[in-house]
C-alpha cells in the first residue's frame, strides 16, 4: 500500500510506534502539537513526556507488570531500553529521571533516519495512507471532534490526576527515614523517604484534607467520573477515615526508626531525578487548590517546610470505547488502514501505553508490506492487554493495567497442583507467556 506511515501523537505509545516503523525499514511522519501547542499537563514539548509519575511500575520478577517489560525487551522496545538506561532508585519498581528520559527518546527518535518529525496540531485525521492515532488522553478538541466523527461514538472521558513533588532538601530527615517496604529494593537500598504518622497525625490529615478547597477541573464537562486506579486523595478520604490508611498511607512492612515499630500511617516519597534533588509524594494525586495543597500536605510530618516544585493537578483523559470499535490487531473496524495506540484506546499506565504502540506499529508495518496482521498470542501479557483492549465488555469499559487476571488461566491441572502457591502459579503463567512469544516469533521470520 505505501511505506509512509503516519503518527498522531509524540507521546510514549507514538515514540515506541514511530521506532519501531523505522527499524522495519520503512517510513514514519510523526506529528506532535507540543510546544506549539502544549496541554493542560505537560511541562515540556520532549517527545514521550512522562505527567503524573515517574515509575513504569514493578520489576519483581514474575509480575505481570515484569512481564509485559520483558516481553518489550524481548521486541527491542526502545523505550524500555532507555528507562532501563535512566533508572533511578525506587525500591522493586523500575523509575526514571523523567527529564533524562524524555530528552533521550527524543534524541533517539530525531536523530534515526525514516523518521520526520513534524511539530503541528493535526485536527483531522488523514483520509489517506496507514495512520496511527496515539494522540493520549489530552487530544486535542478538533482532533478528538473528528475522531468522535470516524466512531460514530461520543467522546468518554474520566478525570485523572498528578502527585506533588517536593525539593529533597525541604524534607525532614530528622523525622523521615528512608527505607523499602520490608526491606525490599533492587540493590539492597533504601529507596523510598517516608513520613510516619502517629494516630492524632493521622486523624489531623485526614480532618484537613476532608475540609479542604478544590480546585476547578481543566474540562467543564460534570459528573465526569475519575479513574479508580487512579483517586485522587480526596475522593479516597470521602469513602471512610481507615480508606487512606489501607491504600496510598498504608505501614505496612515499614519500622519507624524513632519509635522501633510500625507507624500508625505513612507516606511514602519517591526520587524524582538521578541527582536525588525532588522526590514525589507516591499515591498523592489530588486536585486541591495550589494553597490548600501546601496547608495540608505540610501537617504531615517532616513536610512541614516543604517546598513544592509541583503540585498536583486534575486533568482530562480521553477515550474511545476500544471492544465496540477495534479488532485485536488494534485496528479500527470502520477503516482498517486506521490503529489506535495508547491511552486512547483504553489501557491505562506508562509500560502499557508503550505496549500498546508497539504492537500497533507491528501490525501497521505487516499492513504497509500487504500482509494479514497477527496478532500476537493470547498467552502473553502484550496479546493478553489487546484482547482486553477489543474484547471487553464495550457496555461497561474501563482502562485496565496489566494484571494476571488479564490473561488466560492455567489448565485444570496445573491449577489443582499449585492452587496453594501463588508465586509458583505466577511463574507458570510467565513461562507460559515467554514460550507462547517465542514460538510465535520463530514462525514469523522478520517479525
Amino acid at each position: 500500500m505505501t511505506d509512509l506511515i503516519h503518527i498522531l501523537g509524540g507521546g510514549l505509545a507514538g515514540a515506541e510506534a514511530a521506532w519501531q516503523i523505522a527499524r522495519a525499514g520503512l517510513r514514519a511522519t510523526l506529528h506532535e502539537m507540543r510546544p506549539v501547542r502544549h496541554t493542560p499537563a505537560h511541562k515540556t514539548g520532549l517527545l514521550a513526556e512522562l505527567v503524573c509519575s515517574n515509575s513504569l511500575k514493578s520489576e519483581q520478577e514474575h509480575s505481570a507488570p515484569w512481564l509485559l517489560k520483558q516481553e518489550l525487551r524481548r521486541l527491542g522496545s526502545l523505550l524500555i531500553e532507555v528507562a532501563d538506561r535512566t533508572r533511578v532508585p525506587a525500591g522493586q519498581a523500575l523509575s526514571v529521571d523523567r527529564g533524562v528520559f524524555a530528552a533521550e527518546v527524543s534524541r533517539a527518535i530525531e536523530a534515526l533516519a525514516g523518521i520526520e518529525v513534524r511539530r503541528e496540531e493535526v485536527t483531522e485525521i488523514p483520509r489517506q495512507g496507514i495512520v496511527l492515532i496515539a494522540t493520549g488522553p489530552l487530544t486535542s478538541d478538533a482532533l478528538a471532534a473528528d475522531i468522535g466523527r470516524l466512531t460514530g461514538a461520543a467522546r468518554l472521558y474520566f478525570h485523572d490526576a498528578i502527585s506533588p513533588i517536593v525539593d529533597a532538601e525541604s524534607i525532614d530527615l530528622a523525622v523521615a527515614f528512608r527505607a523499602s517496604r520490608y526491606g525490599k529494593s533492587m540493590d539492597g537500598g533504601d529507596d523510598y523517604v517516608n513520613c510516619p504518622l502517629n494516630k492524632e497525625e493521622y486523624q489531623r490529615f485526614v480532618d484537613a484534607l476532608l475540609e479542604a478547597e478544590p480546585c476547578q477541573p481543566h474540562i467543564a464537562e460534570d459528573r465526569t467520573p475519575y479513574f479508580e486506579a487512579c483517586l485522587p486523595i480526596e475522593a479516597l478520604a470521602r469513602r471512610g477515615r481507615d480508606t487512606l490508611r489501607f491504600g496510598p498511607m498504608k505501614p505496612v512492612g515499614l519500622t519507624d526508626p524513632r519509635t522501633g515499630r510500625r507507624p500508625y500511617a505513612a507516606v511514602q516519597l519517591r526520587q524524582e531525578n538521578l541527582r536525588a534533588s525532588s522526590y514525589n509524594l507516591v499515591g498523592f494525586q489530588n486536585s486541591l487548590r495550589f494553597g490548600e495543597q501546601a496547608r495540608v500536605l505540610r501537617l504531615i510530618p517532616g513536610l512541614e517546610k516543604a517546598e513544592f516544585i509541583r503540585f498536583g493537578e486534575m486533568h482530562r483523559n480521553t477515550y474511545i470505547n476500544g471492544p465496540a470499535l477495534l479488532g485485536p490487531a488494534l485496528q479500527f473496524k470502520g477503516d482498517p488502514r486506521i490503529f489506535f495506540a495508547g491511552q486512547i484506546a483504553g489501557v491505562e499506565g506508562y509500560v502499557e501505553s508503550i505496549a500498546t504502540g508497539l504492537v500497533a506499529a507491528r501490525h501497521a508495518v505487516a499492513l504497509a508490506r500487504g500482509e494479514a496482521p497477527r496478532p500476537l498470542p493470547r498467552e502473553t501479557a502484550l496479546g493478553s492487554l489487546c484482547h482486553y483492549v477489543s474484547g471487553a465488555d464495550p457496555r461497561n469499559y474501563q482502562p485496565a493495567n496489566i494484571t494476571f487476571d488479564l490473561l488466560p488461566q492455567l489448565d485444570e491441572e496445573t491449577r489443582t497442583r499449585l492452587k496453594h502457591d501463588r508465586r509458583a502459579r505466577h511463574a507458570e503463567v510467565c513461562r507460559r507467556a515467554r514460550a507462547a512469544l517465542d514460538e510465535y516469533l520463530a514462525s514469523h521470520v522478520g517479525a
